[in-house]
């Protein structure tokens, strides 16, 4: 009876949406793990891949099925799909799944469904129309006419997704070019930029992922008719619906769609020393003396393009080091790594004419083409120029035969520029297809040639890939995306969290920004420094611009250096907990940051929310946007209350308040009952070892009950975590019998250390505890200290033995 009601119900909501009138239904067939319905004008292939997400392919009559998909590396598909079909519809269902499909014969309409409620549905489905170009890509999305598929939402849903953009957090309402392209200087709004990814995610937490390639559109109902639109030049018309039980859950599966990040090189949490450019040998090694003059923990140095040429213009595609400013680049190198501090080089993927290897690119025929064979040229900002096509084997054997050099000479990651491409004409070619059917994933192909290689030939090391420019799925790849050449101005901080918290929310989780910001001479200490606070909560700290004012810390004013430098110190304290971060997004594809409604998903007001953030699960964090603001309005989720990080102060779950400011951090906040692992500051991370460490809990009596596992490993190996070859630290905390009890363990090994030193400092008691216990034996005066509201206890641990920890409230 329920289910004649559902169908009664998808009727009649339906008549008015009904797919493309013209489409008839002719027959169904039921498959392994879906089923194919043959209608008018093509046909559907639609595949439960898991049991949350369905994938959905389209084929026109009289075409043949496209290539198979660059983002989606799920292979799986369920097969127990039950198949039920009556007069007028058909549902296709999992035992396993909550989601469901109800096929409307007449008139036509496909419905998916989770726990038995409509999330989203075809409208006309599948036409093709004539294109009307978005102003900002006019010259750039030329074809005549486009392909659309085109679905119902409803109408108080809000939308997320469409790549790297500045339009506020609901992106409702927008038509988006899916055109990858730089926007220079940009501030607070920025429709276009590097990563356009073809996803859409919704608050009712469902997500719907256009696997396709190509460019095109992505309109996230500009009519306000209540329409989700995917519109592109050619390819495949395919889609998945994912769903989720929570945001994480939602993320989760759709990285398990499009797979997982790998875990960075431990060093990739450090600070970067960087700029554009250092233009000497002599300048590289003299910064780094500055830092360790200045005692400021650096772990890397980047290299702009003066590394192969004295000048911007005229020498791109060189690719090998000029030795007139770089006399002898292996001892640099090999002086760098023994201080710790690696070596990170631009390349780009153009080869200008003027160049030392165009010849050679050209006679190994490794460039795009025009139709007729010959390398397709144009001129842009750095000359006249080719580029490499890293879709052909030999343009990708030519290319990793550059970067194989390069790390065998000692450079320890490598920063792939311009892969938009910034310029690809139209009239060029590539083994997979012309320049407007492959340029959208160009930057993430390249960061496959590049990741392939190191598996091939350097399988131990983990790549650190700084990229400006990927696709759906590229997180895969181990990419470091980040967020363009952004004004150094107040402007262009304000866009920089929404940015990264859409990207995590999209996969790409490691997105962050030029510290400081890049173009311009604006020169504003405040502004540096709040920028840089703001990083010591990103997933990358690095500080980068052009060279007119300078970015490093160690040149800095005394004051601005003072102050910079307890931030950059803070983010080494944070290498414990901002690694297991990247433990959890490598194993779940969590993002380290997150939107505030992760935390209340039914909370409307958080819905567009990105002011403030939540680092990690127990870190909530409101940057300063504003130029001499000295309060801050500051939302304190549910379900905990909060510690200020840095005075103890407590704020009540659920409540808005104004925050004092200060110069030396920005607002940050610990969740109640949570536990903060913080090591020692060190010079950089080469020494990094957690056999004496600090973990802060902030003791909360609304919190029952609390944990952390801890992952530590060495930071390198590429298979620690498939392998098991780590140590884990197991924290828990609960509230009984007027008692505060806490667990800790030390469990796993991947070294021969079978002890560790665990300094647990407890944070909430406003005066000494009468009674404390260490593993059921009372502690006298001096074995603990109780000193500025602080309770500290140093443990002892053991492998796999409990430390049990109970205080009398």
């Amino acid at each position: 009876m329920k289910m004649k009601k559902l169908f009664a119900l998808l009727f009649i909501s339906t008549i008015s949406f009904a797919q493309n009138a013209d489409r008839k239904f002719l027959k169904i067939e039921k498959l392994s793990s879906g089923f194919s319905v043959r209608v008018s004008d093509g046909n559907y292939l639609i595949n439960f891949l898991n049991d949350k997400i369905i994938e959905t392919s389209f084929t026109p009559k009289g075409e043949k099925n496209s290539n198979p998909s660059d983002a989606v590396v799920l292979k799986n598909k369920l097969k127990n799909i039950s198949f039920k079909e009556n007069k007028n519809s058909v549902e296709c269902s999992s035992k396993s799944s909550t989601l469901k499909i109800v096929i409307q014969k007449s008139p036509f309409k496909i419905s998916y469904l989770n726990n038995n409620q409509e999330i989203i549905s075809e409208k006309s489905g599948y036409l093709k129309r004539k294109h009307i170009p978005l102003d900002n890509v006019k010259g750039n999305i030329t074809a005549d006419s486009t392909e659309v598929l085109q679905l119902n939402i409803s109408s108080d849903e809000v939308l997320y997704g469409g790549g790297a953009r500045a339009l506020g957090m609901n992106r409702r309402g927008n038509r988006l070019a899916l055109y990858n392209r730089a926007q220079y200087g940009y501030e607070t709004r920025a429709e276009l930029m590097n990563f356009c990814i073809p996803l859409v995610l919704s608050s009712k937490l469902y997500a719907v992922h256009f696997d396709n390639e190509a460019i095109g559109y992505l309109d996230l109902d500009s009519k306000k008719d209540n329409t989700l639109e995917y519109e592109t030049i050619s390819g495949r018309k395919t889609y998945q619906v994912i769903v989720g039980n929570s945001w994480e859950d939602l993320v989760k599966n759709y990285t398990d769609l499009t797979g997982k990040q790998p875990l960075p090189p431990r060093w990739a949490f450090g600070n970067f020393s960087s700029r554009f450019g250092y233009h000497t040998q002599e300048e590289v090694e003299k910064t780094i003396r500055k830092f360790e003059e200045s005692k400021i923990p650096v772990d890397a140095i980047i290299l702009d393009l003066y590394w192969f040429g004295k000048t911007v213009q005229g020498t791109m595609g060189n690719l090998e080091w000029d030795k007139d400013n770089f006399p002898n680049p292996d001892k640099m190198i090999s002086d760098l790594n023994a201080k710790g501090v690696k070596t990170v080089l631009i390349t780009e993927p153009f080869i200008l004419t003027t160049s030392s290897k165009w010849q050679e690119t050209v006679d190994k025929k490794v460039l795009a083409t025009l139709k007729d064979g010959r390398p397709a040229t144009w001129d842009f900002y750095f000359g006249n120029t080719g580029i490499v096509d890293v879709f052909k084997p030999e343009g990708k054997e030519w290319f990793w035969n550059v970067y194989r050099r390069l790390i065998n000479q000692g450079v320890g990651g490598l920063w792939g520029d311009l892969g938009e491409p910034e310029v690809f004409p139209s009239y060029a070619n590539t083994f997979a297809g012309t320049a407007d059917e492959v340029h959208n994933v160009y930057g993430h192909n390249w960061a496959k040639l590049i990741a392939d290689g190191y598996k091939k030939d350097f399988s131990n090391q983990r790549p650190f890939i700084l990229m400006r420019s990927g696709y759906s799925g590229s997180q895969r790849f181990g990419m470091i995306p980040w967020s363009g050449d952004v004004s150094r101005s107040w402007g262009g901080l304000q866009s920089q969290m929404e940015i990264a918290l859409q990207m995590g929310m999209q996969g790409m989780a490691y997105m962050h920004s030029d510290l400081g910001g890049f173009a311009g001479d604006y020169f504003d200490n405040e502004l540096y420094l709040r920028w840089l606070q703001y990083g010591v909560f990103n997933p990358i700290f690095r500080p980068h611009a052009q060279e007119d004012v300078a970015s490093e810390v160690a040149y800095k004013d005394v004051d601005t250096k003072e102050i910079a430098k307890k931030a950059v110190e803070l983010r080494y304290q944070l290498l414990p907990y901002n690694y297991q971060l990247a433990f959890e997004n490598a194993t779940e594809g969590t993002p380290l940051m997150r939107p505030l409604f992760f935390n209340e998903p039914n909370n409307k007001e958080l819905l567009s929310k990105s002011d403030g953030y939540l680092w990690g699960n127990d870190f909530l964090v409101y940057p300063i946007i504003e130029k001499g603001q000295t309060q801050k309005e500051v939302y304190f989720p549910k379900n905990s209350n909060w510690y200020d990080f840095y005075t103890g102060k407590k704020y009540d779950a659920g409540t808005t308040q104004k925050v004092e400011l200060n110069k030396n951090n920005i607002p940050t906040f610990v969740r109640g009952g949570s536990f903060i692992p913080m090591s020692k500051v060190q010079q950089n991370t080469q020494n990094y070892i957690l056999n004496d460490f600090d973990v802060h809990f902030y003791f909360d009596k609304e919190t029952k009950k609390s944990e952390l596992e801890l992952f530590n490993d060495d930071g390198l190996s590429t298979t620690s975590i498939e392998k098991s070859v780590y140590e884990e630290f197991d924290f828990e905390s609960a509230i009984d019998n007027n008692s505060l009890f806490l667990d800790v363990e030390f469990d796993k090994t991947y070294s021969t250390t079978t002890s560790k030193t665990i300094n647990i400092i407890i944070h909430g008691f406003d005066k000494n505890p009468t009674t404390i216990l260490l593993n059921n034996m009372t502690l006298n005066n001096n074995q603990y200290k109780f000193e500025n509201n602080l309770i500290y206890i140093s443990l002892q641990c053991e492998l796999d033995k409990n430390q049990k920890i109970e205080i009398k409230l």
